[in-house]
């Protein structure tokens, strides 16, 4: 049976009364609700669905619009950068379905969005219609707060186009079909978000870094630390360890060390058994490997890493 996830990423991760609304609207309308990571210095939820393409994609409009009702985007306010209240809703292949496919459902929930929801939505990734539309930076820069200027210089490719109350507070979303994005933060022994920039400015391919990683660096209070925030787009071509390592060694360079790593939402069993066999490499026994990554990523460091939990295809299997 074809399966597909949806991974919309919501503007909101302090209100857990809220939150739970908006996924319980997710779950009702028929897909599984697999994981919820929310973050409150982000003030951000990663929320990941999965099932049946046609169902998935009645959950995403689920929540879509009931984060639309009960988030204000006038009055929200975080370190992760964001558009609207639903941000961005990507949907991923994950079995006996093509990315061409999927990206047929995307769209299909985008034009749904943006007809009955009256929301702006921006194609990205596998649906972008312009090469510059395919990077979500490209899309969400200036933010929130640039949208009645970006509804008339960049014109979202479904749903209105003109600044209104309305879109002051459900902002834009962005959807589109795209590959599994692995979302993953260092945390530093220090308070300094200049040398965590710095340090993501180094690691980034767009300035020369790391092939296929983007990342920030951001103030996390809760912490008590800056952040390293990556997101590596094709963990094949740069892994979970190489990202790792080489952040180590910038860290180094400052006087600085990596204190723990932090996975957002869930993440392919093969990043993990891949990173596990850059530490362990004569290990074959699959468990060993997973326990090896989570352990040299520091992934138990600030909160319990749990394989069953955070595994997609573990998560599946239960």
């Amino acid at each position: 049976m074809p399966l597909i996830e949806a991974v919309p990423n919501i503007s909101e991760g302090t209100d857990q009364n809220i939150i739970s609304h908006i996924v319980f609207a997710a779950q009702t309308a028929g897909a599984c609700v697999l994981n919820v990571d929310s973050n409150a210095d982000a003030n951000r939820t990663v929320i990941t669905l999965a099932g049946e393409p046609q169902k998935v994609v009645q959950s995403a409009f689920a929540l879509i619009q009931k984060a639309a009702e009960l988030i204000d985007m006038r009055t929200q306010k975080g370190v992760h950068p964001r558009l609207g209240a639903t941000d961005v809703c990507p949907l991923v292949p994950v079995r006996d379905i093509s990315i061409q496919e999927t990206a047929k459902l995307a769209d299909e929930l985008a034009r749904r969005v943006a007809n009955k929801l009256n929301i702006p939505v921006y194609l990205y990734e596998e649906n972008a219609r312009e090469k510059t539309r395919r990077n979500l930076a490209f899309i969400r820069r200036g933010e929130y707060e640039s949208l009645p200027e970006k509804l008339r210089t960049l014109s979202p490719d479904y749903g209105p186009q003109t600044w209104n109350e309305s879109i002051a507070k459900t902002g834009a979303t962005v959807i589109g079909a795209r590959k599994f994005l692995i979302a993953f933060n260092m945390s530093l022994n220090t308070q300094d978000v200049a040398t965590a920039r710095k340090m993501a400015a180094q690691l980034r391919e767009k300035d020369g870094g790391l092939k296929c990683v983007k990342a920030i660096g951001w103030d996390m209070p809760a912490y008590r630390c800056a952040q390293v925030s990556c997101n590596l787009t094709d963990f094949t071509q740069t892994g979970l360890a190489e990202v790792f390592e080489t952040c180590k060694k910038l860290a180094a360079a400052h006087g600085l060390k990596i204190t723990a790593g932090e996975l957002i939402g869930l993440v392919p069993q093969d990043a993990l058994l891949q990173a596990g066999k850059f530490y362990a490499p004569n290990e074959k026994n699959t468990a060993a490997l997973l326990n090896a990554a989570v352990e040299n990523l520091l992934l138990n460091k600030l909160r319990p890493f749990n394989t069953q939990e955070r595994v997609l295809e573990q998560v599946l299997e239960i």
